[in-house]
């Protein structure tokens, strides 16, 4: 009789088998190259670009200004009061993954996800020290001396100099890049940039140096939540068993033909993996989707004479009709289905509607305070006086001159703090600065027979085309009080 296992003794931490992964060419790796070079490129250079937006505001083409509150993007600035334009792009984004994972699986974390992007770059400078998988492995066995200390010093500083580009090239995108990059080599920079450039470099140089497939696997909870978004219509590498089983050598399938499968149990799959994973166990969490395993089985089965696809993009639907011998369906009819035609309709959405307020939004804002302590005073003549402060808002990138006007109160007048009540009237005229937010204390004068009347502040900026905004407020007077 067996006995049960002592529980005690039992580990529930799995030591991590390190990755070495062989390196493959195909079409998956080409693709996988150039989304790189890409995303590395865009994320390295953007900080550096120049626009021009005239003199009164940055050339940076994107820029995150955290002092003044705004967010350029090339031609696009956006103030705090536009956050939704932000928050609508995230939603865009967070859809946008929905509608990829629905139709092809994990593609985003197989091509574009920042810790693929660093994880491969960091694997590709293994190689090019250590040597390819198998140098790999037997350096990793091989006891510490000089010239495996010597390796794995230099591959660490080139680990660090990615992770310090890396890390550097964040905070340009939050102030003047020139500008932050000669502060920060002179030491005259802000502690912020300092301190945020050691955390973004000891991360990547960690998480994209080290951990690597265990960020994928254990820390991401990405892979959990998109199970539900994947069904039997999503394609993503498959494995096909129906066509691969039983696996046998090649030698000893060419002994019986027919009684074996297609796979020869090479392991080429298994051996060019950036997670480590055998594909042939079936769908698991640690399968990034980046297809490498397919450039792998191909290039084996393209050298036996035998056909390719063993491993494939492919649906679990497609799987069961080619079993079955029937023709697969065209992979542009799997991904144009209800459910990712939801998605893109939501996500079209999304972006037309920011388009559309994009494109019809005005360059001009006000806002309007009232004072409540006090509410009103009581002119020697009769009249009520109330204290409003405005704030003018110019969104232009050059000064422009406003006309404020009062809309309604009949009799009411308005004078400000560098004017005198003989020169009240109902419109005034302020010129306020380029790309700035101008406030102004104003304050008005009626009879005390407007009580309880609404009435609104109105503002009309020049320019080609005169923009006007406008914000309601009330006026207290003392019959109003008393009621």
């Amino acid at each position: 009789m067996n006995k049960p296992p002592d529980m005690t003794q039992m580990s529930l931490y799995a030591k991590r088998e390190p990755v070495f992964n062989r390196r493959i060419d195909g079409k998956f790796r080409r693709i996988k190259w150039a989304i790189m070079a890409l995303c590395l490129a865009v994320y390295w250079v953007t900080p550096w670009l120049r626009w021009d937006r005239g003199a009164y505001a940055p050339d940076q083409a994107v820029l995150i200004d955290l002092a003044h509150r705004r967010f350029y993007m090339f031609g696009i600035e956006i103030w705090p009061h536009e956050f939704y334009f932000v928050a609508g792009l995230l939603i865009m984004a967070g859809i946008g993954l929905f509608l990829v994972t629905s139709a092809v699986g994990r593609a985003w974390c197989g091509y574009a996800c920042p810790q693929t992007v660093w994880t491969d770059l960091f694997q590709h400078v293994d190689r090019l020290i250590d040597g390819d998988r198998n140098a790999r492995m037997r350096l990793y066995k091989a006891p510490w001396g000089p010239a495996k200390i010597v390796r794995r010093l230099v591959k660490w500083a080139i680990y660090l100099a990615i992770s310090l580009a890396t890390g550097g090239a964040w905070i340009y995108y939050f102030a003047d890049a020139p500008t932050l990059w000669a502060q920060f080599w002179n030491g005259t920079a802000d502690p912020v940039a300092y301190a945020t450039v050691a955390t973004l470099t000891a991360t990547t140089f960690v998480l994209g140096g080290f951990m690597r497939e265990q960020v994928c696997v254990y820390m991401c909870p990405w892979p959990r939540i998109q199970t539900a978004m994947t069904d039997e219509k999503s394609l993503t590498v498959t494995y096909k068993d129906f066509r691969g089983e039983p696996r046998a050598s090649l030698k000893k399938s060419q002994k019986a033909p027919g009684a074996f499968g297609d796979c020869i149990d090479c392991n080429q799959c298994v051996a060019v993996c950036p997670t480590g994973i055998d594909i042939r166990q079936g769908p698991q969490v640690g399968c990034i989707t980046c297809a490498l395993c397919i450039d792998a089985c191909d290039r084996v089965m393209k050298d036996i004479g035998r056909p390719r696809g063993l491993i494939d993009y492919a649906t679990l639907e497609d799987a069961e009709r080619e079993k079955a011998g029937q023709p697969p369906t065209r992979h542009l009819r799997l991904i144009w289905r209800p459910r990712t035609i939801a998605y893109l309709v939501v996500w079209a959405g999304i972006g037309l509607a920011l388009l559309f307020a994009l494109g019809t939004r005005v360059h001009t804002g006000l806002t309007v305070a009232k004072d409540r302590n006090p509410p009103y005073i009581l002119m020697s003549d009769g009249s009520v006086r109330n204290a409003y402060t405005l704030r003018l808002r110019n969104m232009e990138s050059r000064p422009r001159t406003m006309e404020i006007a009062i809309e309604g109160l009949s009799g009411a007048k308005m004078w400000t703090d560098d004017s005198a009540r003989t020169d009240a009237a109902r419109t005034l005229t302020r010129k306020v600065p380029a790309d700035a937010t101008q406030p102004l204390r104003v304050y008005v004068v009626a009879p005390a027979a407007t009580a309880g009347q609404d009435f609104a502040f109105r503002i009309t900026a020049e320019g080609n085309a005169r923009e006007t905004a406008k914000s309601e407020t009330t006026f207290d007077t003392p019959q109003e009080a008393t009621q």
